[in-house]
């Protein structure tokens, strides 16, 4: 039965449980927001706990009527990767979002920057999802969603540790769907290029000053050299893209990427 034809009063995924890890800004944020706006019930989650990380799940459950709640858990640490998932009480949508950069070249990339990253951006998903299928299984419907990146298809210099995971997270991506392939769970990733968040706003002042250019000449000259369109991902594209593959349209769609880049992986 198609989840609209079910609960098309609360939503199309009204009924369902999304936990979305790195969520209480940016782009995890937004795929949260989009979520919600969808009917579906969100476990917001970061390594903080402050009242605003609480206050913002509270806004945002009376913006759009579900139920939200925020869960602190340190995505660098497996056993709190899958007691997130635990305490939420298991969940139908997985999106693995949280994730952390370092630049540096090879030889100079500290240790302990690779090791985070790789923990953050690779490690956590797997222990997410580890958690997370069982109940999926139990229930007869389930969808991961790997945020990756233009990274997990091509790669920069000085980005050795980030370029790795992500990567590693479409390898991931694919076993997992595999693995489910014949159960009503569906395993992607997306791939964003540049994305307009709250910390890539805050760097264009700087970039301006650096280059001497104004604000639409930085952006399409600088910071959007590589994205062929010239324009920014936004978060709610990101969010609208999940909601997709959360979708009865994507039943058949496992185990693949979508990108999200302005044409970025088409060079």
């Amino acid at each position: 039965m198609d989840i609209a034809d079910k609960d098309g009063a609360r939503g199309a995924l009204g009924g369902k449980r999304a936990v979305v890890t790195g969520s209480n800004s940016g782009i995890g944020l937004g795929v949260a927001r989009e979520l919600a706006r969808a009917g579906a019930d969100v476990v917001l989650n970061s390594f903080t706990d402050r009242d605003e990380d609480h206050q913002l799940a509270a806004d945002m459950a009376a913006e759009f009527g579900v139920t939200v709640r925020y869960i602190k858990a340190d995505m660098s640490k497996g056993d709190e990767c899958r007691a997130l998932i635990e305490q939420a009480g298991g969940c139908d949508i997985l999106v693995n979002n949280a994730g952390i950069q370092h630049v540096a070249a090879i030889e100079d990339f500290p240790v302990e920057k690779w090791d985070a990253i790789i923990a953050i951006n690779l490690s956590s998903a797997f222990h997410t999802i580890a958690a997370a299928l069982p109940g999926m299984r139990a229930s007869g419907w389930g969808r991961v969603v790997n945020i990756a990146s233009a990274h997990g298809l091509t790669a920069s210099p000085f980005k050795s540790a980030y370029v790795a995971a992500k990567h590693g997270i479409v390898g991931l991506t694919k076993t997992v769907a595999l693995e489910t392939a014949e159960a009503p769970i569906t395993c992607n990733a997306i791939c964003p290029g540049y994305v307009l968040t709250p910390l890539v706003e805050a760097q264009i002042p700087d970039q301006m000053k650096t280059h001497g250019m104004g604000r639409d000449e930085v952006i399409r000259k600088v910071m959007l050299e590589r994205q062929p369109s010239r324009e920014f991902a936004t978060v709610e594209q990101l969010g609208g893209t999940v909601v997709f593959l959360c979708s009865a349209a994507a039943e058949q769609i496992t185990g693949t990427t979508i990108s999200v880049d302005g044409g970025w992986t088409a060079l």
